[in-house]
């Protein structure tokens, strides 16, 4: 038994807006293609609060929040990428589990 990736087909909308514009219709993103560009979010996050907390140690910071929040961004998005990964790979052991 084959199995198919799955394609995803976006709502597109049909019509010019009341100011004059056209919206071009996007070439809908792969499954693959897209958690590729969330994986890459989710690293430039974590980049971004090593940066901060280089700059906080080096004195460059004024305001401690901006650290603080750029540090709380990037665990959020760490979790929610790990939750995910660990809800993926349980529905994977789930299937693979089924008798055929």
């Amino acid at each position: 038994m084959q199995i198919e990736p799955l394609q995803m087909t976006p709502v597109q909308m049909r019509g010019t807006s009341h100011l004059g514009e056209t919206q071009e219709a996007e070439k809908p993103k792969s499954f693959g293609e897209f958690l590729a560009d969330e994986l890459k979010d989710v690293n430039q996050l974590q980049l971004k609060s090593d940066e901060w907390k280089a700059a906080l140690a080096a004195g460059r910071v004024d305001d401690i929040s901006q650290v603080v929040v750029a540090a709380q961004k990037a665990e959020i998005a760490l979790q929610l990428t790990l939750q995910l990964r660990n809800r993926a790979t349980s529905a994977y052991q789930e299937i693979m589990r089924m008798q055929v």
